[in-house]
């Protein structure tokens, strides 16, 4: 390798070893512990609450432990987004590693620029799909949760009936029965009114597509790609920067296609509305 090695395209506070390897800190498994405990203290005050009502330490109790579990939530959330940042700087650097050893010989006078562009072009295709994947998994979440709350409410509110007709339990029990059915309608009104199903299928076709173009450019097993067989030097070179452009257009046409696809869906709507209208008026 040449002095390629010691630049850093992409800086950080703590930035990842050139060698592309970063560790997940000890101190992350014992803060996702910390969250796990006190949550199960909060969950097991919060019946003690019920069991033993008007107890006031009980009450303290639960409202402190549900207090630190929302902190630490939020700050192992956090500190999760930092460490899986820096996870893919550091495979990104490998990434650029593993091409850079196929291209590079002493004689390459331009292989830090190809490496610096290289590392670019696979930090802006990560981009990409770091964006696509939150989509993915809100989308899926959303999607899940949703019909998993129609059907149990759905589910609930006959039983909530019979229990109601008999008389039994206190005032506020009684509309459970009108309440749960109100949300589960509001719940799927919601569902159908927003693609979250859709969105999610789309968001994990376009993460499989940019993964595997982005291991395509890597490993170059694409004609577009393979620059490393080439023996003349300057031809080389030549080939890694097309390369690099070709990766780039291609991580593009994936991208803005999903973009305009909307928007083409609404031009065809508006016109198949168009045609409708000028056959009525021809019939006419």
């Amino acid at each position: 390798m040449t002095n390629s090695e010691n630049i850093r395209p992409i800086e950080t506070t703590e930035s990842p070893s050139v060698s592309g390897e970063y560790r997940v800190p000890a101190w992350y498994s014992a803060l996702k512990i910390a969250e796990y405990l006190l949550l199960a203290a909060a969950i097991a005050s919060f019946w003690l609450t019920f069991s033993v009502p008007q107890n006031q330490k009980l009450l303290i109790s639960f409202a402190g432990f549900i207090t630190s579990f929302i902190f630490v939530f939020l700050l192992e959330k956090q500190a999760w987004s930092d460490i899986k940042m820096k996870l893919n700087q550091a495979e990104l650097l490998t990434k650029s590693k593993i091409q850079s050893s196929m291209l590079e010989t002493a004689e390459d006078s331009t292989s830090t620029i190809i490496f610096v562009a290289r590392t670019r072009a696979l930090k802006y295709c990560q981009d990409l799909i770091t964006d696509y994947q939150k989509t993915r998994r809100n989308s899926r979440n959303i999607y899940y949760m949703s019909q998993i709350s129609t059907i149990i409410l759905s589910g609930i509110t006959p039983i909530l009936v019979v229990v109601e007709r008999l008389d039994s339990g206190p005032v506020w029990f009684k509309w459970l029965p009108v309440i749960f059915p109100a949300v589960a309608a509001i719940v799927s009104s919601i569902v159908t009114s927003f693609p979250f199903q859709e969105n999610w299928i789309e968001a994990n076709k376009i993460v499989e597509l940019l993964e595997a173009e982005q291991e395509k450019f890597v490993l170059g097993i694409s004609p577009a790609y393979r620059c490393y067989d080439i023996a003349e030097t300057t031809k080389r070179q030549t080939k890694a920067k097309q390369s690099i452009e070709n990766f780039i257009t291609q991580v593009n046409n994936i991208h803005l296609k999903q973009i305009q696809q909307p928007s083409s869906e609404k031009a065809d709507v508006e016109t198949a509305s168009a045609n409708s209208e000028i056959n009525s008026t021809q019939i006419a």
